[in-house]
């Protein structure tokens, strides 16, 4: 059994990208794992403000916005999901905010208990290539904070909600590498 966060970008409810990361928490569900689904896109999440006062103040960042509550989650987690839209070729900002902010736990030296992730993109574009930058910096991350890489999903094509269940059997993929983590 394992403590899985399920982070999310996007803000739109029932959206491509949301349809992607309830097929995954419904298949690891299965292995009776815990799972924790953190909505980032939907919260106020600014970046780091690079000020290097994390944990200084009893909690990680020095500064106050919902990655306050993400924290306990992070700090549970055994693995982490990142399912989200690519926005600019890159994360949605919200989410950026919150992947920005785990600096704080290399500068107040705290350890997460994460071992493994694995990211799940979705974007209007046809072109894989367009996704590039993103998975390159999941890469980097997932490289630097020491998770062991699952690798990545990358769905074209979808931009209008539910556009994703046009796609034959993907959340039925999505689902079975949810029930294989």
């Amino acid at each position: 059994m394992k403590n899985i966060l399920v982070l999310t970008g996007s803000a739109r409810t029932n959206g491509n990208s949301d349809m992607m990361a309830e097929a995954f928490i419904k298949g690891a569900s299965t292995a009776e794992n815990y799972i924790m689904k953190y909505e980032a896109g939907k919260k106020d999440i600014k970046g780091c403000k690079g000020c290097d006062t994390c944990f200084s103040k009893g909690k990680a960042c020095s500064f106050n916005d919902d990655f306050d509550e993400l924290v306990p989650l992070l700090e549970k987690a055994d693995a982490i999901i990142i399912a989200t839209p690519i926005y600019w070729y890159s994360f949605p900002s919200e989410l950026k905010g919150a992947i920005d902010k785990l600096y704080s736990f290399i500068i107040g030296s705290k350890t997460l208990n994460i071992k493994e992730s694995m990211l799940l993109v979705c974007g209007e574009t046809s072109e894989e290539s367009d996704f590039e930058g993103i998975t390159k910096s999941y890469e980097r991350i997932a490289a630097i904070e020491g998770w062991a890489n699952r690798g990545h999903l990358i769905v074209t094509g979808v931009n209008a909600k539910g556009d994703i269940l046009s796609k034959k059997n993907l959340l039925d993929k999505i689902e079975q590498l949810g029930t294989e983590f």
